[in-house]
């Protein structure tokens, strides 16, 4: 089974978007930054990674590069509560398949998932 990795150095939205995905029939981990995110990839399994932006020692652009390095195959979607064209632009050059906002809607939730994993 493929498993979603969320990324945010929040743990009510970590929790929150686990019960969300379980909701949806998703099987999702999260991790509170992107060097634990780094360690857990190496696991394998992993086709999606919702990630923040904002996150202290490495944000979640820098770990969208480093993710790019090694795992380019992986799909991206960012989320941010303080999101701005910059770093809009910024994720979406580095290969983000889509940028959210915090809080996060079902919905919108929704059609990331299904776009992402047909891809």
């Amino acid at each position: 089974m493929n498993e979603v990795l969320i990324v945010d150095d929040e743990e009510n939205t970590r929790i929150g978007l686990v019960k969300l995905l379980a909701q949806e029939g998703y099987h999702a981990k999260a991790v509170a930054n992107g060097f634990e995110a780094l360690e857990y990839l190496k696991k394998g399994g992993i086709r999606l990674i919702l990630t923040d932006i904002n996150m202290p020692e490495m944000n979640g652009l820098i770990f969208l590069r480093e993710l790019n390095q090694t795992y380019p195959e992986i799909t991206v979607v960012m989320i941010t509560a303080y999101g701005g064209v910059d770093s809009y632009l910024e994720a979406m050059n580095l290969g983000a398949l889509e940028y959210l906002h915090k809080p996060v809607k079902l919905r919108d939730l929704q059609l990331v998932l299904s776009k992402a994993l047909n891809r």
